[in-house]
């Protein structure tokens, strides 16, 4: 059975693969991300008619290009509810890919990304030396593009540091916005601890707070993993959350 035609059905209802924890309301704002999400909040009050198509958002792993991106699709969803809103990530549509040309299912294939409103690809870097994979994905994004659909791309490189990909679609990938999450600076940091502290409902005093921004170095993941460790340790151990514990305990996370 071809998994990507249903006889008979001209408009069908697609499971956007959305997460429901990955939203506007829980993405931390601040000076190192907010660019990318002011883009995408006009992207998601207007899909397919602003100028950031496509909407390239690109930065190193764990600074939440992922949570942004499906921040974007359920406000989409929110505001235009009649629009199709679709994230995959790159590997996921290479190997649907790679299922559609062993059944012969190529047309397919690109005629059901092409019905898509909101297309959301996660890590379009994985395009790199797959040739066949770049020729329906740049048939699809044409008809996207053509027909007034939003595109909104992430990747761990900018368009330009990209390797084995195709001009045509090299060009095409900064026909919009390119836009980079960095390093969360101190101030956001701070937000970070403070927000996810409160989530994993411990009492953390500022000095602690300050001890774990200046110290930490490193991306949103991991700043919530040390915290996370952190908590954990106290709690097992029957301990306060101090600065002294903080220092013993993630000596993994922090360069004393």
């Amino acid at each position: 059975k071809n998994p990507f035609v249903i006889p008979g059905v001209k408009k069908i209802v697609i499971d956007p693969q959305l997460n429901p924890n990955l939203t506007f309301a829980t993405f931390i704002e601040g000076e190192c991300n907010r660019l990318a999400r002011s883009a995408g909040m006009s992207v998601a009050v207007n899909p397919g008619n602003n100028p950031f198509n496509p909407l390239y958002i690109y930065g190193d792993s764990g600074l939440g290009k992922t949570h942004i991106v499906q921040s974007i699709g359920h406000e989409v969803r929110q505001r235009h509810p009649e629009l199709q809103v679709l994230y995959v990530s790159m590997n996921k549509f290479q190997a649907q890919f790679q299922t559609a040309y062993k059944n012969g299912e190529i047309p397919d294939f690109i005629h059901f990304y092409q019905m898509i409103d909101v297309l959301i690809i996660d890590d379009i870097q994985e395009l790199t030396g797959k040739t066949g994979t770049q020729n329906a994905f740049f048939n699809i994004f044409n008809h996207l593009q053509l027909s007034g659909k939003q595109l909104i791309l992430t990747s761990d490189k900018p368009p330009v540091e990209l390797k084995d990909i195709e001009q045509r679609l090299l060009t095409r990938f900064k026909w919009g916005l390119s836009a980079q999450l960095n390093t969360p600076d101190y101030e956001t940091k701070l937000k970070i601890i403070r927000i996810k502290a409160q989530k994993l409902g411990a009492q953390i005093s500022d000095d602690v707070v300050a001890y774990l921004a200046d110290n930490i170095s490193a991306n949103v993941r991991e700043i919530g993993g040390a915290l996370s460790s952190l908590v954990a340790n106290a709690s097992f151990l029957g301990r306060k959350i101090t600065t002294s514990l903080a220092k013993e305990i993630l000596k993994v996370y922090v360069q004393l």
